[in-house]
């Protein structure tokens, strides 16, 4: 073979590609090549094909710190095929090699002699219909492949340059996708393997994680959901910047959701930033920060594009028809507000209000009087100033780790169950009930309450008063729960349509 100069792969496989597809649509091709080949699959093994009558093996022969594959052309051999080379085949699969009768064998007698017998390896007819396009100086084509009579299409961008090849990924739209090596993602399109995403969502308060799993149908099945207090915000009011130990905690906690996501093969991992990082002086050495250690590039989003998504999420899951209704979520650094009817977003904003703000302000993470929750209360409502004057909606819809927290605490629920939590009316009583719950304990005194998140226990009560506060604001006695929120949206907006 002529000395060829290996180069960095990426690609993906799937139907949909979202931002990606747009972007592919406007590009001008470079070429176009149907073909029909031939994979070797075996579970383990390298690139390992015939195409144009030739065996073509392509070795895994490293993986960069960004997941990126460079993959060396070892063989284009012709048949009839030595046997030395049928060995070096198998030797590519992982495989050990049969007993060989022939000092050469013919396309016909490989697959019917030496490949067939093997149980562990499948022979797969594919064709492919390879666009190719140029971005970024990178070589990139959209395929779309037909496998023993499933249909997938696959996004591949390669080069020398490994830096280009990451700038090239990300500028298409797809730095969310996890790269797939062409084995394993024909064996997962020929098996039916689901199509599993995650997202993070990065709080100023918690992380929250979720993986969903998509059915052909594009029904969503969650296969995990949860989140964790790291108080990405402590000390943020005060100094204006992320600090060293907030930050630690919270990249080691995205750190350990990357790897719990890898580990359910999922297609993609999005992750977003909200009001703590929004705010932050710092944003870009956190956002760096993370990315070092956790290996995941979390985008900091628009406030108003964070209330979009949760819209999203709460008219995909509760649909409430063509009324007029507010969502609102309330977390730790701010509050999110959509005004909308139907699927039609109205109006929507974010205000810096947030439960870390107010605890810390008002010494709300402990016991206090009556008089200073008030003071707290007026505080809050002239930070949301916004809402007043406002028509008051035909629904309420709140979402976010207090909501969640103070309805698992209205039913004493010792485990979480977001079926339970979605859909549950919480009223003014209720509010104030926990209110005054919170108001007379210390923190620890609160961790004892059922139901209630123990690293919430500190913001809980400030929390509260912010959903108070809304309801007054709106004029309403009364909000529905959801348990889907942002992460849910952008679950929808990104991996769902």
């Amino acid at each position: 073979m002529a000395t060829i100069i290996p180069r960095w792969e990426w690609r993906t496989f799937g139907s949909r590609f979202g931002a990606a597809d747009v972007v592919f649509r406007a590009l001008t091709p470079t070429g176009i090549q149907e073909s029909d080949e031939l994979y070797l699959l075996s579970g383990a093994g390298d690139n390992v094909k015939v195409r144009d009558d030739l065996m073509d093996i392509k070795v895994l022969k490293e993986v960069n710190a960004d997941g990126l594959e460079q993959w060396t052309p070892v063989m284009k051999g012709t048949f009839p095929l030595s046997a030395t080379d049928v060995r070096r085949v198998f030797e590519s699969l992982r495989r050990p090699a049969p007993a060989l009768a022939r000092d050469a064998y013919t396309f016909d007698q490989f697959l019917v002699e030496v490949a067939g017998p093997d149980p562990d390896l499948r022979s797969v007819k594919v064709h492919k219909r390879r666009v190719r396009y140029t971005i970024g100086g990178c070589t990139s084509e959209v395929s779309d492949v037909v496998a023993d009579g499933k249909e997938s299409r696959t996004i591949a961008i390669e080069s020398e340059d490994p830096a280009a090849v990451i700038a090239a990924v990300r500028s298409v739209g797809l730095g969310d996708y996890v790269n797939t090596s062409y084995p394993r993602g024909l064996a997962d399109m020929i098996d039916g393997t689901p199509q599993r995403y995650a997202v993070i969502d990065v709080g100023t308060n918690s992380v929250k994680f979720h993986i969903g799993e998509r059915a052909p149908d594009g029904r969503w099945t969650t296969l995990v959901d949860r989140a964790e207090v790291t108080r990405l915000g402590e000390g943020l009011d005060q100094s204006g910047a992320i600090g060293p130990e907030p930050l630690e905690r919270t990249a080691t906690a995205i750190a350990a959701m990357v790897a719990e996501a890898r580990s359910h093969d999922v297609r993609a991992i999005a992750a977003v930033g909200t009001a703590g990082m929004r705010i932050a002086s710092n944003q870009k050495d956190v956002v760096a920060a993370i990315q070092d250690q956790a290996g995941v590039s979390v985008e900091v989003i628009p406030g108003d594009e964070e209330a979009r998504l949760a819209y999203l999420a709460v008219q995909a899951e509760l649909g409430l028809g063509d009324q007029p209704i507010v969502v609102f979520d309330t977390g730790g650094g701010s509050s999110q507000f959509t005004f909308g009817h139907g699927s039609t977003v109205d109006d929507r904003f974010s205000v810096n209000v947030g439960a870390v703000k107010y605890t810390e302000q008002f010494g709300l993470d402990g016991p206090v009087e009556e008089a200073v929750l008030e003071r707290a209360q007026e505080a809050i409502a002239a930070d949301l100033e916004r809402l007043d004057g406002r028509q008051p909606p035909s629904a309420l819809v709140g979402m976010g780790g207090a909501i969640t927290n103070i309805t698992a605490v209205k039913h004493a629920m010792a485990t979480y169950d977001p079926d339970v939590v979605q859909g549950t009316v919480l009223d003014r009583a209720e509010i104030e009930r926990q209110m005054e719950l919170y108001r007379s304990k210390t923190a620890d005194e609160r961790r004892s309450i059922v139901g209630l998140q123990p690293k919430r226990a500190e913001v809980i009560l400030a929390g509260a008063c912010v959903v108070h506060v809304i309801m007054d604001k709106l004029g309403q006695d009364r909000l529905t729960v959801s348990d889907r929120g942002l992460r849910h949206g952008l679950l929808l907006e990104r991996f769902g349509r």
